[in-house]
């Protein structure tokens, strides 16, 4: 449940209201459970393979990209209904409303047992929060009228965006994000080159050569002087 409607729980704590509100949507918690239960529990794993075929997965992969656009707009216009023209604001529930299932992941381990620091979506985030987070500033733009667009051909354009993204990534089975070439041609821009960890290898093998040739020419002056000492003694 967590998992399914973090976004609901992170949206009620933002504008300090109770946060299991999403419990009194009965039907929501029945299907959410439903679907549960079909997942790990159903006969023969015949609901995961019946959306194992690729078209009625690519479907529901798209419904469920149409569905974020809408979770985002609930989310600012929620945040707007408490506090007028409130940026800041409306960007965050509307954020963690469209992406609250992945903001939430690292409680959600907790509370299974299982911590991952590693997967802090804050920290390091994966394409659906960053796709999220910028449709969030778009659409608080739009409601703010500092974008000249209407708010339905952004919902649309931004509907296909995702819904194109998606089973792009779907159908050629890739994790990289389609945001990659910008973010490193910005990380370069603001913060400069980083070196890549092939170069980093690179250079700590050369450095560790380098010191090992120089402890080897250290010891060989050190043995002609112990063998010049030891003809002395003789």
């Amino acid at each position: 449940m967590l998992h399914c409607f973090g976004g609901s729980v992170l949206a009620s704590l933002m504008l300090a209201e109770p946060p299991v509100a999403f419990l009194a949507k009965t039907t929501n918690i029945l299907l959410a459970s439903s679907v549960w239960y079909f997942v790990f529990y159903c006969p023969q794993d015949l609901f995961c393979r019946c959306f194992a075929f690729l078209p009625l997965r690519l479907l529901v992969a798209g419904m469920k990209e149409v569905t974020r656009t809408w979770k985002i707009l609930a989310g600012i216009a929620h945040a707007n209904s408490h506090f007028k023209d409130a940026w800041f604001l409306m960007v965050a529930v509307g954020w963690a409303r469209g992406a609250g299932g992945g903001l939430i992941s690292n409680f959600e381990q907790l509370v299974r047992g299982v911590w991952k620091p590693e997967t802090n979506e804050l920290l390091k985030m994966s394409y659906p929060v960053k796709v999220t987070l910028i449709g969030a500033v778009l659409f608080t733009l739009q409601h703010s009228q500092y974008l000249p667009i209407e708010r339905h051909d952004l919902m649309f354009l931004y509907s296909i965006f995702l819904v194109v993204s998606k089973v792009t990534m779907t159908l050629t089975k890739s994790l990289a994000s389609p945001f990659a070439p910008f973010e490193a041609a910005l990380g370069h821009m603001f913060f400069g080159l980083q070196k890549t960890p092939s170069k980093v290898r690179a250079e700590g093998a050369s450095s560790s050569s380098g010191s090992s040739d120089g402890d080897r020419s250290s010891e060989q002056p050190r043995d002609g002087v112990r063998k010049r000492q030891a003809n002395k003694s003789e």
